[in-house]
């Protein structure tokens, strides 16, 4: 449990302090990001994005997105090609951080890339999926 709670906490610290790079990659691909259940309106939902060398560490790119009708949609622009894994939660509070019940488990939703959520800390493996030459869109659940 103290390593979910470690590894949760970890990613949303990235999350947090991570930064977009201003320098643009020519010939990048947009990738279309949604996560389409929210429980509520409240609040925003952060996206990380990540390469298998910086995961839940610092993302390659960060952006957040109101919610509206239970929908938050992001769009990471001139992204190379490669492989990748999107992390995500509801900050329904807005206080930038995931927040947890006493016994360590998150009280705001959270999703991967490819839906996969298993018990403990998310992998990179099961969350990964490949940027090619066309623009991609990708849906998250939490």
């Amino acid at each position: 449990m103290q390593h979910l709670i470690l590894a949760l906490a970890l990613f949303i610290s990235s999350i947090i302090f991570a930064q977009t790079p201003t320098e643009k990659i020519e010939n990048g691909i947009l990738v279309n990001v949604s996560s389409v259940n929210a429980l509520s309106d409240k609040g925003t939902v952060k996206f990380a994005f990540y390469d298998k060398e910086n995961f839940m560490k610092q993302p390659v790119y960060a952006k957040s997105a109101s919610v509206e009708n239970g929908k938050s949609t992001v769009v990471f622009e001139n992204v190379p090609q490669g492989i990748y894994a999107i992390i995500c939660f509801h900050d329904e509070n807005e206080n930038n951080r995931m927040d947890f019940d006493e016994n360590g488990m998150p009280i705001e939703s959270y999703g991967l890339s490819n839906n996969n959520l298993n018990f403990g800390p998310p992998e990179f493996e099961s969350s990964k999926f490949e940027v090619t030459e066309e623009d991609l869109t990708l849906e998250i659940k939490f």
